[in-house]
Order: C-alpha cells, then structure tokens, then sequence
C-alpha cells in the first residue's frame, strides 16, 4: 500500500482499521478520518490497556496510605491515558515494518501508510505533553522516579526481537505506576513497595501471555518471540505460576505493612478472580484468550479495593 500522511489526506480511514479487539466500535467508526486514524494510532479505541496501566498506579497510593487522594489518582489517570498513548505510538514507529508481516497488526495506521511516520512523531509528543503536565502535579522524588521508566519503556519495543520474555520487560514498564503512587504519598517502608511491584510484574507477565497467544501463528512465522510461544503447550500452567507469584507477593506486601493474618482476606477475592481466568481459558480460542485479558480490568478494580482497605487500616 502506497504510504500517505493524514495531515491532508482526503481519502476515508477504512474500517479494517477495526481491529478484532477494538471496544466502542460504534464510536470509533463515528469519527472523521484523521482523528479516527490518532486515535487508533493511540489505542483509544482500547481502553484496556490505560486501565492495566493505571490500576498499579492506584495500588501504590491507596497502600501507601493515601486513600484520601483522589485528585492524585485522577491526575495518574490522565497520565496513563496520555501515555499509554505516546507508549503505543512509539511502539507503532519501531514496530512498522514488523507489524506489516501479522495479520492483526498490519491495518495499524503506520503499518498500513495511513499515518506517515512524521506525523506520528508530532502525535507522540503531543501525548507526552499532556503526561508532562500530569508529571508537574508529583513532588520531586515521585517525578523522578517516574522519569526512571523511560528508558525501560524506550527499550521495550526491541525486547520481542531479543528474548522469549518480552513480557517480563513489559512487566517492569506497565507496573512502574505502583513505585510513582507509592513514593507520591510516602518515602519509607520500600521492602513492601518491592514486594508490591514484584507482584505486579508477575501479574503482568500472566496476563500478556494470555494476550499473546492470539499472535503465536503469526509471531511464529515472522519470528516475533513471547512468552506464549516459549511455554508450548504449558500456556495455563505457565500463566497459573505467574499469578500464583503475584499473590505471594502481594500477600507479602499486606504482611509486612500490617503483620495480621487478617490481611490476607481482601487477597481472597483477587485469588479467586486470577483462579477463574486460568480455569477458563482456553489456549487454542483467541476470543477466549482475549476475554480472559480484559476481564484483567476487573481484578485491577478489586486488587485495588484490597489495597484501600489494608493501606487505610495499615499506616505505620
């Protein structure tokens, strides 16, 4: 397909831009073409992945105690959002030519020279600027360490082409909000913070593998490593152990901030929810395989409540 900027383009942003796990299809077809293309660029029409980046956000201020900010969280909200965004578009920059050999990613607007490279350029920064804006809001430690994510998050894109575990990379990206939220409200107590961030990591890990496997054929024959090709045939049990290490690890966290088994129950509903994920999913159903990661949205929501209600009752 011959490549064409969107700066001027007249010509119409074809539904096929449509991806099979696109949300609110109705709106995204409703806008014009140049803003659909963005925001597709962005993943907008996805909004999973802010959600899976925000929630780590929101566990790190609620068990650091700071269940009374709430203008924070919305402010770490927005910047998930915006950057999320700018994390996609520099991923889409990187991964053009790769994306062109997948069949789910080769309609993505740069792929498909829908968006010309330059113009997503511009649209990242623009989504880095609104994360700037959310960054001013933190105190200095928490700005930061929040700038310590960059250069994990400039180096991801390379990590499939190198190891069989780019989703532990991603893991160390995706969570790094839980270390932001957590030093915006305190500085001391960091042996929980470690013990959250590990668990995150490993949740991470679980809940990308279950998203790859919609792309092993493919990642297969283009040569695209993940974690989902490496188990094999051992995709559940794998997923299973990684989710079994996060809820050790948050059960840890929980321990070391509280020391009362009492705890550990706002962690029984977050066992339970990984549990029926592993139980259900099936390995050889992309559909499946994709519903079982977004209901990840989900547990982010009750890991977080777990989070309010020991942080709240917590603070040492």
């Amino acid at each position: 397909m011959t490549a064409r900027c969107l700066w001027s383009s007249p010509h119409r942003v074809s539904d096929s831009l449509l991806v099979p796990d696109t949300e609110h299809r109705g709106l995204v077809s409703a806008l014009p073409p140049l803003p659909r293309a963005f925001a597709m660029l962005a993943r907008f029409d996805r909004p999973i992945g802010w959600w899976l980046l925000f929630w780590p956000c929101a566990w790190g201020v609620l068990l650091a105690g700071g269940e009374a900010r709430w203008g924070l969280i919305l402010w770490l909200l927005a910047g998930s959002i915006a950057m999320r965004g700018a994390g996609c578009v520099y991923n889409d920059i990187v991964d053009a030519d790769l994306d062109r050999k997948v069949a789910r990613t080769a309609q993505r607007p740069i792929a498909s020279g829908m968006v010309s490279p330059r113009a997503a350029w511009v649209w990242l920064l623009a989504l880095c600027a609104v994360g700037l804006v959310v960054l001013v809001q933190l105190r200095p430690m928490a700005q930061l360490v929040s700038l310590g994510s960059v250069a994990l998050v400039a180096a991801y894109p390379f990590m499939k082409r190198i190891t069989w575990w780019p989703q532990a990379w991603l893991g160390m990206v995706f969570t790094w909000g839980a270390l932001v939220g957590w030093v915006e409200i305190r500085s001391d107590h960091l042996e929980v913070l470690a013990a959250l961030y590990a668990g995150a990591i490993a949740w991470c890990i679980g809940y990308d593998t279950i998203y790859a496997i919609q792309d092993r054929e493919d990642d297969a024959l283009v040569g695209i490593r993940s974690s989902a090709l490496r188990m094999g045939t051992h995709v559940r049990g794998g997923v299973a152990g990684f989710y079994t290490i996060a809820v050790a690890f948050w059960a840890l966290a929980f321990w070391m901030l509280r020391h009362d088994w009492v705890a550990m129950v706002g962690l029984v509903p977050v066992a339970l929810h990984l549990a029926f994920q592993v139980v259900t999913l099936d390995t050889a159903d992309g559909d499946n395989a994709l519903a079982r990661f977004r209901s990840n949205r989900d547990l982010g929501l009750v890991m977080a409540l777990a989070c309010w209600v020991v942080g709240n009752a917590g603070i040492l």
